[in-house]
């Protein structure tokens, strides 16, 4: 039976809160166990190496919009499992590609010489909020693409140690990489309330976000909160009743990219993209929640991460981008079959003026 517009849409947004916190993002268990197991022999692009870490979601959307020229230099702001980079390179003969990553456990999935060829490839251990200032270290000032593929792995949720996932307990830490200074513990033990309220609000979008930093502050004066656990233990009992999942998946989706800036580090990330990349070079951007599709749609329509567009002395705005797409690009019911991360993905392509 095909499924109604409205229940697409409401699936796709319970999907995305559950995306952040690792729970479950369908409660349909063949599709969950083909997530874990690997491709869907329908899925282009299937790769049975990438199984146990990420399954790249939109891997044929993401290359078409690149619109790759083979001796054309490209970048991969988010590396994860190498699954889009490992499709990039085979599309390139003179061309380089250069992916970030600030997960060592990624450098692992690029030991492959023969996927990963050191004179085609280069992996930069570094947040993209760096962009410029790496790729000027290896003499490169333009590029003719940029993919981000927004978010966090498979990988770093299914990992119970890593603390990104409401399914185990384990240590809160949400990290994504060494650099970050503080764990999601440490944030929970030092913020003031006032901040902790703008956390849970801004990027949880917790609507009692003033009470819930009440709450968390109370109870670390109780008992330290160290483990996803007790995380759990201090905000359910806040949570809607029926909605204690998807609470708790807002509530560790705000942890997650307050201790890794994730919002800050994006919006550095476009800002410079927009610098760097030639006139005709694409940006392809895949977001999962409305936080990261927001200022990925003002980029492209204003040329701004915030406010209206600039406009030159007659009037005309002065725009860096036009639009590939018309609307967001979204997931097939058959990759979304196969791989359930993908119901809560966006896809926005643009192109370099």
């Amino acid at each position: 039976m095909k499924r109604s517009s409205k229940n697409k849409s409401s699936e796709r947004k319970a999907a995305k809160a559950n995306e952040g916190a690792g729970l479950p993002v369908s409660d349909n268990s063949d599709a969950l166990l083909a997530n874990h197991a690997g491709f869907s022999p329908d899925y282009a692009g299937a790769n049975p190496e990438l199984a146990g870490y990420h399954v790249p979601v939109m891997l044929r959307e993401c290359l078409e919009g690149l619109n790759i020229n083979p001796a054309g230099t490209y970048v991969d702001l988010t590396f994860g499992g190498g699954g889009h980079s490992r499709e990039i390179l085979k599309l390139l003969t003179t061309g380089k590609l250069y992916a970030f990553d600030t997960d060592p456990e990624a450098a692992l999935n690029a030991a492959d010489k023969e996927a990963f060829p050191p004179k085609k490839f280069t992996l930069i251990h570094s947040n993209f909020r760096h962009l410029k200032q790496y790729l000027k270290m290896y003499g490169v000032t333009t590029v003719d693409g940029i993919l981000a593929d927004l978010g966090i792995s498979s990988h770093q949720i299914d990992t119970p140690e890593r603390g990104f996932s409401t399914r185990f307990d384990a240590p809160l830490d949400m990290r994504m990489g060494p650099n970050v200074a503080q764990s999601a513990a440490d944030l929970i033990r030092t913020a003031s309330e006032t901040q902790l309220h703008r956390i849970f609000g801004e990027y949880g979008e917790v609507t009692n976000a003033k009470t819930l930093a009440a709450a968390v502050v109370k109870a670390r004066i109780m008992r330290p909160i160290e483990t996803t656990g007790q995380l759990k233990d201090a905000i359910t009992p806040l949570a809607p009743r029926n909605r204690e999942f998807k609470y708790q998946a807002q509530v560790f989706q705000a942890l997650r990219i307050a201790v890794n800036e994730e919002m800050e580090a994006l919006e550095q990330a476009l800002l410079q993209s927009a610098e760097i990349l030639k006139p005709g070079g694409r940006l392809v951007v895949m977001s999962y929640h409305s936080l990261e599709d927001r200022p990925v749609k003002n980029l492209i329509a204003k040329g701004k991460i915030r406010g209206e567009a600039e406009k030159d002395l007659f009037g005309n705005e002065n725009l860096p981008f036009k639009k590939i797409n018309r609307k967001p690009v979204e997931a097939s019911e058959i990759e979304i079959q196969a791989n359930p991360r993908a119901r809560s993905a966006v896809l926005r392509i643009a192109e370099k003026i």
